[in-house]
């Protein structure tokens, strides 16, 4: 496990008012607790770096400039939804990557019309015309089929039939030679495109008299050679070209005569969007018949003008595709920033393959939340929203890197003290678990629970954990200025179940004699059965335990929740379950087919059980009242009671 510590600028946060929580702040001095995790493609699926490029996902690194996208805000018109849905409307942009990751997974293998064929886990989202879509099925998550289209530039070389241009070979960079050199002196329009020749010479065996190149009032740039023979020879047109040299042929012309250019006239009033997908890639115009055949035989369309200008299609995919294709040292001048993404029918999908194989995985995390890959759009794979917040993978990051709000004492009691500050209730534990293990470690809640007793400030906590009993003390000071509310999550007694469903977490009966502890310090705490689990520990004989396990421990209320699966903990969940208990598939499939929450009518007669059960065994309505709070008669009003949130499952 991993601890990051940083320096946070908040520390109390208020809650969204769409949430069903009947609080409205809370403190997360942690981030990351311990849940799954999800991963995404095969090391050498391309990615569209900024430049132009591609590279290998297992080569890139943090800080490397990608492509990913954004949305624009435009309004859709009716005819612009049909085809795009939504994958309309965004953009490309470049982000940077600010992290890359790795481990084995089950392989599948997406092949596409175009004859791209893409690896990845089947935990892996591409964003296709119905949205964002998983590679595998699950229960209850949306995932690609035949048929779907993705959305993309489409067309990256090494993924569909051809392969990546051959910078190295001898006879791509006599081509290249050619076109990006017109006369005996090479001379360019900048110094990219003469350093390409200036490798190109040199691996080719031409003496340059200089070690770098003149620059021009112009701003292009001038080799200096010694002699021009050998440059005559390189500038003929062979007799029969070969494909590198064709490939070169055209990345130098590019490099030299090659840009952007409006397809047509703008309105005044044309935003830097408008501008950018009005853009086409101009080739080159010198040896148009050349350029023209070379792009034939390559299989580029293209487009000649009565001048002998030598145009791409005015859409993305063929301006990506010829790069990826010639490699020109200017790629740049493509043009891809800014525009639309495309869902063409190119990248429909023909094939869902399952590998049989477990192969090394490899995602990253962008600043857009997606990247490029292998030609379509990729999502950074996060399993749950709270992390991704900080760009951590919530899956695996969320269970092994932690994020540590070191000044959360400090800042908190500045906070405490602005005038601003009400001195509403707060609640704790309501995110991840302010009393998990790195608690233990960094002592943050001592400082916490210091500054709220300080400022007598009402609070209530809710955990799994049973360090909480080492500040026994703190609560006991806090308690006598303000009110205090604590609260227990067991859900289940079952020690079988818990280690299989929470393994990071103290086991039952420790959270047990926890409750003990507290009440006999005092407390009045109360139990959150959470959560109650559909099939597993839904029945009578395992209500009836758990509810007479709380009553033995002193606790004064069991407030029952039943699971419900947001997003994240809903694909962890289903995923054990499928593997664990495949026979239970259906009946969750049924219960949850309308969202995160399970039919009302249920939860209904799951909560009429527990509470039937706390009758039996002696916690009653009255205790109940009580018991969420202890503190002095003058102090602020009572706090609110357990908030109806799940814990995390782990």
């Amino acid at each position: 496990m991993t601890f990051h510590e940083v320096q946070a600028k908040s520390i109390i946060n208020r809650v969204p008012s769409a949430s069903r929580v009947p609080f409205e702040w809370t403190i997360n001095p942690y981030r990351g607790c311990g849940h799954a995790c999800t991963y995404c493609l095969a090391g050498d699926t391309p990615i569209l770096m900024a430049d132009g490029r591609t590279q290998p996902i297992a080569d890139v690194r943090a800080g490397d400039l990608i492509y990913g996208t954004v949305r624009d805000g435009t309004r859709l018109t009716n005819a612009d939804r049909a085809p795009l849905r939504q994958a309309a409307r965004r953009r490309y942009a470049i982000t940077q990557v600010l992290d890359q990751w790795s481990t084995r997974k089950p392989a599948y293998r997406v092949v596409l019309a175009d004859g791209t064929a893409l690896v990845s886990s089947g935990d892996h989202r591409f964003l296709s015309d119905h949205g964002w879509r998983y590679v595998a099925g699950g229960i209850e998550r949306p995932h690609l089929a035949v048929g779907d289209r993705l959305a993309g530039t489409g067309g990256f070389a090494g993924t569909g039939a051809v392969d990546p241009p051959p910078l190295n070979s001898a006879d791509y960079r006599r081509g290249y030679v050619c076109g990006a050199v017109d006369g005996p002196q090479p001379s360019g329009r900048d110094g990219h495109s003469m350093a390409r020749v200036r490798e190109c010479l040199d691996a080719l065996g031409v003496t340059v008299w200089r070690s770098g190149f003149q620059r021009e009032p112009s701003g292009g740039a001038r080799l200096a050679l010694a002699t021009a023979d050998p440059i005559e020879d390189l500038t003929r047109w062979p007799a029969t070209p070969s494909d590198d040299w064709r490939r070169g042929f055209l990345a130098g012309i590019f490099d030299a005569e090659g840009g952007l250019e409006l397809s047509g006239p703008l309105d005044g009033q044309a935003d830097a969007w408008a501008v950018a997908d009005r853009v086409r890639v101009r080739v080159g115009r010198r040896d148009s018949e050349q350029i023209q055949l070379c792009l034939k035989h390559l299989g580029l369309d293209y487009e000649a003008a009565a001048d002998g200008t030598v145009r791409l299609p005015e859409d993305v995919a063929a301006a990506v595709r010829f790069g990826q294709l010639v490699g020109p040292a200017a790629a740049r001048r493509l043009g891809v920033l800014g525009r639309t993404v495309p869902v063409p029918e190119a990248l429909t999908v023909t094939a869902i393959e399952p590998l049989g194989l477990r192969l090394p995985m490899y995602d990253l995390t962008t600043g857009t939340g997606d990247f490029v890959a292998g030609g379509v759009i990729s999502h950074n794979c996060f399993a749950r929203n709270t992390h991704t917040y900080l760009d951590l993978d919530a899956g695996h990051d969320f269970d092994t890197q932690v994020v540590v709000k070191v000044n959360a004492g400090s800042l908190l009691r500045r906070e405490l003290g602005a005038r601003k500050w009400t001195g509403a209730h707060i609640a704790m534990g309501t995110n991840v678990d302010v009393y998990q293990r790195a608690e233990g470690r960094y002592r943050l809640m001592r400082q916490i629970l210091a500054a709220l007793r300080d400022f007598a400030n009402p609070f209530s906590i809710l955990t799994k954990g049973t360090l909480i009993l080492r500040d026994l003390d703190l609560l006991r000071q806090a308690a006598s200025v303000t009110r205090v509310g604590l609260s227990m999550s067991i859900g289940f007694v079952d020690e079988s179940l818990w280690r299989s469903v929470e393994p990071g977490t103290p086991s039952p009966r420790r959270r047990l004699d926890a409750v003990r502890a507290l009440t006999d310090a005092g407390f009045p705490v109360s139990v959150l059965m959470a959560p109650i689990l559909p099939g597993l520990t839904d029945d009578d004989a395992s209500i009836d335990a758990t509810v007479a396990a709380i009553a033995a421990s002193g606790a004064v209320s069991a407030t029952p929740l039943p699971l419900h699966l947001r997003p994240g903990a809903r694909e962890w969940y289903l995923t054990w379950l499928g593997r664990t208990r495949p026979d239970l598939v259906p009946r969750y499939r049924e219960l949850f087919r309308g969202g995160s929450y399970s039919p009302t009518a249920y939860q209904r007669e799951v909560t009429g059980r527990v509470r039937e059960a706390a009758r039996r065994h002696g916690i009653g309505a009255a205790e109940r009242a009580e018991a969420r709070r202890v503190g002095p008669p003058d102090a602020s009003p009572d706090p609110p009671p357990p908030p109806p949130e799940q814990l995390t499952l782990l």
